[in-house]
């Protein structure tokens, strides 16, 4: 099921034990790498945080490593990619289901996609994939782009 994240995600697009101050220092990171791939547009960073504010994206696993999937709208991507960092430390996210609870986000998954309706489809073999605690750890412990590509294909 996993293997569709593996045909999103950019190896350039992986970044591996990422320091990172905040959230929203996280989502610029990736934004970035996106932009410099030619995945999205130079506005997609704000819109990303705008939306994280208003709707957040932080996943409770019920662990200490919990995910987080922040994206925007498709007018501000240029073809569809996903960005996927670890951290070294975690970083508050506000949670999807309560947005007044903070979670230690130790995994996030930034979607750049271009339809509305891959949102969904792309949310959900996220969540089948990290829904695996082992899976998670495994991500935490890769040190190489290839090490996550192994576990996401």
């Amino acid at each position: 099921m996993a293997k569709a994240l593996m045909n999103y995600l950019d190896p350039g697009a992986i970044i591996l034990g990422v320091e990172a101050g905040n959230d929203q220092e996280i989502i610029r990171i990736l934004s970035d790498r996106l932009h410099s791939l030619g995945y999205v547009k130079p506005s997609f960073a704000e819109a990303v945080l705008a939306r994280e504010a208003e709707l957040p994206t932080g996943l409770p696993l019920g662990s200490d490593n919990n995910v987080a999937i922040p994206h925007t709208d498709p007018e501000h991507v240029l073809k569809p990619g996903l960005a996927m960092a670890t951290l070294c430390k975690p970083v508050a996210f506000s949670n999807m289901e309560d947005p007044d609870e903070k979670l230690q986000v130790s995994v996030v998954f930034l979607m750049a996609l271009s339809d509305k309706d891959q949102q969904i489809e792309m949310l959900q073999e996220i969540a089948m994939t990290i829904q695996s605690a082992d899976t998670i750890t495994a991500l935490m412990q890769s040190n190489t782009v290839e090490d996550v590509a192994r576990l996401l294909a």
